[in-house]
């Protein structure tokens, strides 16, 4: 499977926090509890500021 793993900072409480690109469920902050990124199927929407890719996972065939 391949997805990014990436660094977010919250836009309320400015902590940061990695996660998955491609997140299966809602993805809250753990200082504040807002919402930080949303499933679409696909990409998650990340609703705050990307920090940095901290992994790029790439699928092998």
């Amino acid at each position: 499977m391949a997805g990014d793993f990436i660094r977010v900072e919250c836009p309320d409480c400015e902590n940061e926090q990695v996660v998955f690109g491609k997140a299966a469920s809602e993805v809250v902050c753990a200082v504040c509890g807002t919402t930080l990124a949303t499933p679409t199927g696909g990409l998650s929407a990340v609703d705050a500021d990307v920090v940095d890719v901290v992994e790029s996972r790439e699928s092998h065939s």
